[in-house]
């Protein structure tokens, strides 16, 4: 897993879906900073929290994963 085209997916799948880092921190349960976190590559999602950030986008962990 490489963090940034991770965090880049994330920050990409998050802006297409016109949602704000609060707004899926609060569908994840994390906050907003971890969010953020994910987007900078300064850390990773848990990996339990690797399929709800799939789902919210409506794609697979591997698309996820793989950019």
């Amino acid at each position: 897993m490489n963090p940034y085209v991770t965090g880049a997916m994330i920050k990409a799948l998050r802006e297409k879906h016109h949602l704000t880092q609060a707004d899926l921190a609060q569908r994840l349960c994390v906050s907003d900073k971890t969010v953020s976190k994910w987007e900078t590559a300064k850390g990773y999602p848990d990996i339990s929290l690797l399929d709800p950030i799939a789902k919210a986008f409506g794609i697979s962990v591997s698309e996820l994963l793989s950019g």
